[in-house]
Protein backbone atom coordinates (compact mmCIF):
# COMPACT_ATOMS: atom_id res chain seq x y z
CA UNK A 1 0.00 0.00 0.00
CA UNK A 2 1.40 3.40 -1.01
CA UNK A 3 1.47 6.14 1.60
CA UNK A 4 2.16 9.84 1.33
CA UNK A 5 4.75 9.85 4.12
CA UNK A 6 7.31 7.53 5.66
CA UNK A 7 6.26 5.24 8.46
CA UNK A 8 7.47 6.85 11.74
CA UNK A 9 10.30 5.07 13.45
CA UNK A 10 10.78 4.37 17.15
CA UNK A 11 12.18 7.85 17.90
CA UNK A 12 9.39 9.60 16.03
CA UNK A 13 6.75 7.54 17.84
CA UNK A 14 8.31 8.30 21.22
CA UNK A 15 8.49 11.98 20.36
CA UNK A 16 4.83 12.02 19.29
CA UNK A 17 3.85 10.24 22.50
CA UNK A 18 5.77 12.73 24.66
CA UNK A 19 4.24 15.71 22.81
CA UNK A 20 0.73 14.22 23.17
CA UNK A 21 1.20 13.64 26.91
CA UNK A 22 2.58 17.14 27.48
CA UNK A 23 -0.23 18.67 25.42
CA UNK A 24 -2.85 16.74 27.37
CA UNK A 25 -1.36 17.84 30.69
CA UNK A 26 -1.29 21.48 29.56
CA UNK A 27 -4.94 21.32 28.43
CA UNK A 28 -6.10 19.66 31.65
CA UNK A 29 -4.12 22.18 33.69
CA UNK A 30 -5.69 25.06 31.80
CA UNK A 31 -9.18 23.67 32.37
CA UNK A 32 -8.46 23.15 36.08
CA UNK A 33 -7.16 26.72 36.38
CA UNK A 34 -10.25 28.06 34.59
CA UNK A 35 -12.64 26.14 36.86
CA UNK A 36 -10.73 27.16 39.98
CA UNK A 37 -10.74 30.82 38.94
CA UNK A 38 -14.45 30.85 38.15
CA UNK A 39 -15.32 28.95 41.32
CA UNK A 40 -13.51 31.43 43.57
CA UNK A 41 -15.66 34.17 45.21
CA UNK A 42 -15.29 37.61 43.65
CA UNK A 43 -16.01 41.19 44.60
CA UNK A 44 -17.86 43.29 42.05
CA UNK A 45 -17.35 46.97 41.29
CA UNK A 46 -19.79 47.94 44.05
CA UNK A 47 -17.80 46.10 46.69
CA UNK A 48 -20.33 43.29 47.06
CA UNK A 49 -18.89 39.77 47.40
CA UNK A 50 -20.35 37.31 44.91
CA UNK A 51 -20.17 33.52 45.35
CA UNK A 52 -18.29 31.44 42.81
CA UNK A 53 -20.04 29.83 39.87
CA UNK A 54 -20.04 26.43 41.58
CA UNK A 55 -21.87 27.74 44.62
CA UNK A 56 -25.34 26.12 44.95
CA UNK A 57 -26.94 29.55 45.39
CA UNK A 58 -26.15 30.32 41.76
CA UNK A 59 -27.74 27.12 40.42
CA UNK A 60 -31.02 26.93 42.30
CA UNK A 61 -32.56 28.80 39.39
CA UNK A 62 -32.62 25.65 37.25
CA UNK A 63 -35.41 24.32 39.49
CA UNK A 64 -37.55 27.39 38.89
CA UNK A 65 -40.42 26.76 36.47
CA UNK A 66 -40.42 30.42 35.48
CA UNK A 67 -36.95 29.95 33.97
CA UNK A 68 -38.04 27.07 31.79
CA UNK A 69 -41.17 28.91 30.69
CA UNK A 70 -38.91 31.77 29.62
CA UNK A 71 -36.49 29.42 27.87
CA UNK A 72 -39.41 27.64 26.21
CA UNK A 73 -40.65 30.95 24.83
CA UNK A 74 -37.20 31.61 23.40
CA UNK A 75 -36.97 28.14 21.86
CA UNK A 76 -40.40 28.56 20.26
CA UNK A 77 -39.38 31.91 18.75
CA UNK A 78 -36.11 30.46 17.47
CA UNK A 79 -37.78 27.42 15.88
CA UNK A 80 -40.52 29.58 14.38
CA UNK A 81 -37.95 31.72 12.59
CA UNK A 82 -35.83 28.71 11.60
CA UNK A 83 -38.79 26.74 10.20
CA UNK A 84 -40.06 29.55 7.96
CA UNK A 85 -36.55 30.48 6.84
CA UNK A 86 -35.73 26.82 6.06
CA UNK A 87 -38.85 26.39 3.91
CA UNK A 88 -38.09 29.58 1.99
CA UNK A 89 -34.40 28.63 1.66
CA UNK A 90 -35.32 25.27 0.09
CA UNK A 91 -37.68 26.98 -2.37
CA UNK A 92 -35.07 29.61 -3.25
CA UNK A 93 -32.40 26.92 -3.58
CA UNK A 94 -34.50 24.87 -6.01
CA UNK A 95 -35.28 27.95 -8.11
CA UNK A 96 -31.64 29.05 -8.24
CA UNK A 97 -30.47 25.55 -9.14
CA UNK A 98 -32.93 25.49 -12.06
CA UNK A 99 -31.72 28.86 -13.30
CA UNK A 100 -28.08 27.95 -12.66
CA UNK A 101 -28.32 24.84 -14.87
CA UNK A 102 -30.28 26.48 -17.70
CA UNK A 103 -28.89 26.12 -21.21
CA UNK A 104 -29.21 29.81 -22.01
CA UNK A 105 -26.28 31.91 -20.81
CA UNK A 106 -28.67 34.85 -20.38
CA UNK A 107 -30.31 32.89 -17.55
CA UNK A 108 -27.37 30.87 -16.26
CA UNK A 109 -24.83 33.70 -15.83
CA UNK A 110 -27.10 36.08 -13.83
CA UNK A 111 -28.10 33.16 -11.59
CA UNK A 112 -24.45 32.33 -10.98
CA UNK A 113 -23.74 35.98 -10.07
CA UNK A 114 -26.70 36.06 -7.67
CA UNK A 115 -25.60 32.83 -5.98
CA UNK A 116 -22.00 33.95 -5.53
CA UNK A 117 -23.09 37.41 -4.33
CA UNK A 118 -25.40 36.16 -1.59
CA UNK A 119 -23.05 33.33 -0.58
CA UNK A 120 -20.40 35.97 0.06
CA UNK A 121 -22.69 38.28 2.05
CA UNK A 122 -22.70 38.08 5.86
CA UNK A 123 -26.08 36.93 7.16
CA UNK A 124 -26.24 39.75 9.69
CA UNK A 125 -25.68 42.31 6.94
CA UNK A 126 -28.60 40.85 4.99
CA UNK A 127 -30.79 41.07 8.08
CA UNK A 128 -29.81 44.68 8.73
CA UNK A 129 -30.32 45.62 5.07
CA UNK A 130 -33.80 44.08 5.04
CA UNK A 131 -34.73 45.75 8.31
CA UNK A 132 -33.46 49.22 7.40
CA UNK A 133 -34.50 49.35 3.74
CA UNK A 134 -37.82 47.52 3.79
CA UNK A 135 -38.85 48.14 7.43
CA UNK A 136 -40.09 44.57 7.74
CA UNK A 137 -39.63 44.23 11.48
CA UNK A 138 -37.12 42.06 13.30
CA UNK A 139 -38.83 38.73 12.60
CA UNK A 140 -39.12 39.04 8.84
CA UNK A 141 -35.72 40.71 8.56
CA UNK A 142 -34.22 37.61 10.19
CA UNK A 143 -36.27 35.23 8.05
CA UNK A 144 -35.34 36.97 4.79
CA UNK A 145 -31.65 37.18 5.66
CA UNK A 146 -31.46 33.50 6.60
CA UNK A 147 -33.58 32.36 3.65
CA UNK A 148 -31.62 34.26 1.00
CA UNK A 149 -28.17 33.29 2.25
CA UNK A 150 -28.95 29.62 2.88
CA UNK A 151 -31.04 29.44 -0.30
CA UNK A 152 -27.97 30.44 -2.30
CA UNK A 153 -25.88 27.76 -0.57
CA UNK A 154 -28.55 25.07 -1.07
CA UNK A 155 -29.00 26.13 -4.70
CA UNK A 156 -25.30 25.57 -5.38
CA UNK A 157 -25.45 22.20 -3.60
CA UNK A 158 -28.39 21.08 -5.74
CA UNK A 159 -26.60 22.28 -8.87
CA UNK A 160 -23.62 20.14 -7.92
CA UNK A 161 -25.94 17.17 -7.35
CA UNK A 162 -27.54 17.60 -10.78
CA UNK A 163 -24.14 17.98 -12.44
CA UNK A 164 -22.94 14.73 -10.84
CA UNK A 165 -25.72 12.66 -12.44
CA UNK A 166 -24.90 10.62 -15.55
CA UNK A 167 -25.92 12.27 -18.82
CA UNK A 168 -28.06 9.25 -19.63
CA UNK A 169 -30.53 10.29 -16.95
CA UNK A 170 -31.52 13.46 -18.80
CA UNK A 171 -31.23 11.94 -22.26
CA UNK A 172 -33.57 9.07 -21.36
CA UNK A 173 -36.19 11.48 -20.09
CA UNK A 174 -36.00 13.60 -23.23
CA UNK A 175 -36.17 10.45 -25.37
CA UNK A 176 -39.46 9.56 -23.69
CA UNK A 177 -40.95 12.86 -24.79
CA UNK A 178 -40.62 14.74 -21.52
CA UNK A 179 -39.86 18.44 -21.64
CA UNK A 180 -36.55 19.61 -20.12
CA UNK A 181 -38.45 20.98 -17.11
CA UNK A 182 -40.39 17.74 -16.62
CA UNK A 183 -37.14 15.79 -16.88
CA UNK A 184 -35.57 18.04 -14.28
CA UNK A 185 -38.39 17.63 -11.74
CA UNK A 186 -39.30 13.96 -12.26
CA UNK A 187 -35.88 12.42 -12.91
CA UNK A 188 -32.96 14.67 -11.98
CA UNK A 189 -34.21 16.58 -8.96
CA UNK A 190 -35.25 13.51 -6.89
CA UNK A 191 -31.82 11.94 -7.32
CA UNK A 192 -29.85 15.15 -6.82
CA UNK A 193 -31.87 16.06 -3.75
CA UNK A 194 -31.28 12.63 -2.22
CA UNK A 195 -27.55 12.79 -2.93
CA UNK A 196 -27.24 16.27 -1.44
CA UNK A 197 -29.67 15.68 1.46
CA UNK A 198 -26.95 15.29 4.13
CA UNK A 199 -25.36 18.56 2.98
CA UNK A 200 -28.74 20.30 2.93
CA UNK A 201 -29.58 19.10 6.46
CA UNK A 202 -26.16 20.23 7.66
CA UNK A 203 -26.84 23.65 6.14
CA UNK A 204 -30.19 23.78 7.93
CA UNK A 205 -28.31 23.16 11.19
CA UNK A 206 -26.20 26.21 10.34
CA UNK A 207 -29.41 28.13 9.63
CA UNK A 208 -30.77 27.23 13.06
CA UNK A 209 -27.60 28.44 14.76
CA UNK A 210 -27.61 31.65 12.73
CA UNK A 211 -31.01 32.59 14.15
CA UNK A 212 -29.00 33.84 17.14
CA UNK A 213 -27.82 36.74 14.91
CA UNK A 214 -31.38 38.09 15.10
CA UNK A 215 -30.43 39.06 18.67
CA UNK A 216 -28.63 42.06 17.13
CA UNK A 217 -31.76 43.33 15.38
CA UNK A 218 -33.93 42.95 18.48
CA UNK A 219 -35.81 39.72 17.78
CA UNK A 220 -36.90 37.93 20.94
CA UNK A 221 -35.23 34.58 20.25
CA UNK A 222 -33.48 32.17 22.63
CA UNK A 223 -30.21 34.09 22.97
CA UNK A 224 -31.96 37.42 23.47
CA UNK A 225 -34.40 36.10 26.05
CA UNK A 226 -31.83 33.98 27.85
CA UNK A 227 -28.87 36.34 28.11
CA UNK A 228 -30.42 39.79 27.80
CA UNK A 229 -33.77 39.54 29.52
CA UNK A 230 -32.87 36.67 31.84
CA UNK A 231 -30.37 38.53 34.06
CA UNK A 232 -32.82 41.43 34.35
CA UNK A 233 -35.64 39.11 35.39
CA UNK A 234 -33.81 36.66 37.65
CA UNK A 235 -30.81 38.70 38.80
CA UNK A 236 -27.32 39.35 37.46
CA UNK A 237 -25.76 36.70 39.69
CA UNK A 238 -27.43 34.06 37.52
CA UNK A 239 -25.81 35.27 34.30
CA UNK A 240 -23.44 32.30 34.02
CA UNK A 241 -26.26 29.90 34.91
CA UNK A 242 -28.38 31.36 32.13
CA UNK A 243 -25.42 31.20 29.76
CA UNK A 244 -24.95 27.52 30.55
CA UNK A 245 -28.67 26.75 30.10
CA UNK A 246 -28.81 28.53 26.72
CA UNK A 247 -25.64 26.76 25.63
CA UNK A 248 -27.04 23.38 26.66
CA UNK A 249 -30.28 23.99 24.75
CA UNK A 250 -28.44 25.02 21.57
CA UNK A 251 -26.16 21.99 21.82
CA UNK A 252 -29.07 19.61 22.38
CA UNK A 253 -31.01 20.89 19.36
CA UNK A 254 -28.01 21.13 17.02
CA UNK A 255 -26.54 17.78 18.02
CA UNK A 256 -29.92 16.17 17.42
CA UNK A 257 -30.10 17.65 13.93
CA UNK A 258 -26.48 16.65 13.27
CA UNK A 259 -27.29 13.07 14.31
CA UNK A 260 -30.23 13.11 11.90
CA UNK A 261 -27.89 14.35 9.14
CA UNK A 262 -25.45 11.49 9.79
CA UNK A 263 -28.29 8.95 9.78
CA UNK A 264 -29.60 10.36 6.50
CA UNK A 265 -26.08 10.24 5.04
CA UNK A 266 -25.75 6.55 5.88
CA UNK A 267 -29.18 5.72 4.51
CA UNK A 268 -28.53 7.78 1.39
CA UNK A 269 -25.22 6.04 0.78
CA UNK A 270 -26.98 2.68 1.06
CA UNK A 271 -29.80 3.79 -1.20
CA UNK A 272 -27.43 4.89 -3.97
CA UNK A 273 -26.10 1.35 -4.27
CA UNK A 274 -29.49 0.08 -5.33
CA UNK A 275 -30.44 2.99 -7.64
CA UNK A 276 -33.32 5.37 -7.49
CA UNK A 277 -36.63 3.62 -6.88
CA UNK A 278 -38.64 6.74 -7.60
CA UNK A 279 -36.87 7.32 -10.92
CA UNK A 280 -37.31 3.68 -11.90
CA UNK A 281 -41.02 3.92 -11.13
CA UNK A 282 -41.37 7.05 -13.26
CA UNK A 283 -39.57 5.46 -16.18
CA UNK A 284 -41.62 2.27 -15.86
CA UNK A 285 -44.85 4.26 -15.97
CA UNK A 286 -43.64 6.21 -18.99
CA UNK A 287 -42.80 3.17 -21.09
CA UNK A 288 -40.28 0.98 -19.33
CA UNK A 289 -37.17 2.59 -20.81
CA UNK A 290 -33.91 2.06 -18.89
CA UNK A 291 -31.84 4.82 -17.35
CA UNK A 292 -28.55 3.78 -18.93
CA UNK A 293 -28.86 6.25 -21.80
CA UNK A 294 -30.29 3.75 -24.29
CA UNK A 295 -32.58 5.24 -26.92
CA UNK A 296 -36.24 4.49 -27.33
CA UNK A 297 -35.61 3.50 -30.90
CA UNK A 298 -33.31 0.65 -29.92
CA UNK A 299 -35.90 -0.59 -27.45
CA UNK A 300 -38.56 -0.53 -30.12
CA UNK A 301 -36.24 -2.34 -32.54
CA UNK A 302 -35.63 -5.13 -30.05
CA UNK A 303 -39.31 -5.57 -29.39
CA UNK A 304 -40.15 -5.68 -33.07
CA UNK A 305 -37.40 -8.17 -33.68
CA UNK A 306 -38.73 -10.42 -30.97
Amino acid sequence: MTVLYDVPGPKARRRSLVISVIGGIVILGGLALLVTTLAAPRVNAGGVALPGILDPSRWDLVLDRALWRTIGRGIAATLRMAAVAAALALAIGMLLSILRTARSALVRVPAMIIIEFFRGMPVLLLMLFTLLVFSTGAYWAGVVGLAVYNGAVIGEALRSGIASLPRGQRESGLALGLTPLQTRFTIEFPQAFRQMLPIIIAQLVVLLKDTSLAYIIGYQELLNIGLKQGPTTFGSKYFFTLFFVVLAVYLAVNLTLSAIARLVARRTAGGRKHGSRRTAAVIAQLGGAGMDGGSAGSTGGDSSAS
